[in-house]
Order: structure tokens, then C-alpha cells, then sequence
């Protein structure tokens, strides 16, 4: 009877210690999971606004075919966009991005004609829509990592979970705050 009481007693911790880690294991299975589910909200997005921007483009260009630097830089920061593989990569092209958008909304303002044309203001509008939509994805997805990242680096879970296979993941953040410190003007 003596004996039986520390065999229990080895068994209920490993019991428990068994239970915490597998807990903890699939908390962040699902952690991982929201995250890459996010990175996939961003990619939907930042492809929805690269597939807008050729429309924009040639709406702006009947009117101002003249500014062929402006154009080129917005389709140079599309085909960035549209490369980007990691939140690194991402973050640079969408600077590049909002500086070229301000650029097109720049030769659009100097020309009324084109801000009077319904598909412009169309295609103006849906571009509203899908930088809300990115802002938010963005927002999400950002949380998730947070998430992630607290829970891999708190105590006891550091101890294991890289060994696990589980890293931190890197933020969707801006790496030239001057290029977004202004959203792109819409004036109508």
C-alpha cells in the first residue's frame, strides 16, 4: 500500500504534464492556423486591388496618356504586390503601392473630365473598398501572429514549442511609415 501511493502519485503528474502538453499543442496547431488562414486574407485582397489597377489605369490613361512614369510605377508596384511571398516582402510592396496610388490619384485630380466619368469613380470606389478590406485583413491577421507569437514565448510553452516545430511569425508591418502616413487622396 505504501508504494502504490508515489506510483500514483508519478502517474496523476504525468497524467497532467500529458493533458498540459497536448493542450498546448493543439491551442497552437489552431494559433498556426488563423494565422496562415490570414496571410491568405491579405494575398485575396492585395490580388483584388492588382486586378482593379490595370482598369484604373486605362481609364486614367485616355485622359492623361502623357504621364507614362506614373503608370509605370503603378504597374511595377502591382507586379511587386502580386510576387510577394512573406509579411516582409508584402510590407515593402504595399509602400510601394500606396506611393503609386497617391501618384495616379495625383494626375487624376488634373483632370475633371476623368473624375467625372462614372466608370472612373467606379473603379475609385471599389479601390476604397478593397484598402478597407486589406487595412482589416491586415488587422487580423496581425492579431493572429500576436496571438501565436505571446503563446510560444510564455513560460513553460518556450520550452518545448520551438522543438515542436512551432516559430514565431513576422508581423505585416510598415517598413517606410513616411510612404503611408497619408492615404491616397480621393477628391471628387
Amino acid at each position: 500500500m505504501e508504494i502504490l501511493i508515489p506510483i500514483l502519485i508519478v502517474v496523476a503528474l504525468v497524467l497532467i504534464v500529458g493533458i498540459y502538453l497536448w493542450a498546448t499543442y493543439n491551442s497552437l496547431v489552431t494559433l498556426g492556423v488563423r494565422v496562415d488562414e490570414a496571410w491568405s486574407d491579405i494575398t485575396v485582397q492585395l490580388k483584388r486591388r492588382a486586378d482593379l489597377l490595370p482598369n484604373l489605369i486605362e481609364s486614367v490613361k485616355g485622359y492623361a496618356a502623357h504621364e507614362r512614369g506614373v503608370f509605370e510605377d503603378v504597374t511595377r508596384a502591382r507586379a511587386e504586390t502580386l510576387s510577394a511571398q512573406s509579411p516582409v516582402e508584402a510590407s515593402a510592396a504595399e509602400n510601394h503601392m500606396q506611393t503609386a496610388l497617391k501618384s495616379i490619384f495625383a494626375v487624376a485630380e488634373a483632370y475633371p473630365q476623368l473624375q467625372a466619368s462614372q466608370n472612373f469613380l467606379a473603379l475609385q470606389s471599389e479601390l476604397v473598398d478593397t484598402e478597407d478590406k486589406i487595412q482589416a485583413s491586415r488587422r487580423f491577421y496581425n492579431g493572429g501572429v500576436r496571438e501565436l507569437n505571446t503563446k510560444i514565448k510564455i513560460f513553460p510553452n518556450n520550452l518545448f514549442a520551438r522543438s515542436l516545430g512551432f516559430t514565431e511569425r513576422e508581423f505585416f508591418e510598415v517598413t517606410e511609415p513616411a510612404a503611408i502616413a497619408e492615404p491616397p487622396r480621393v477628391q471628387f
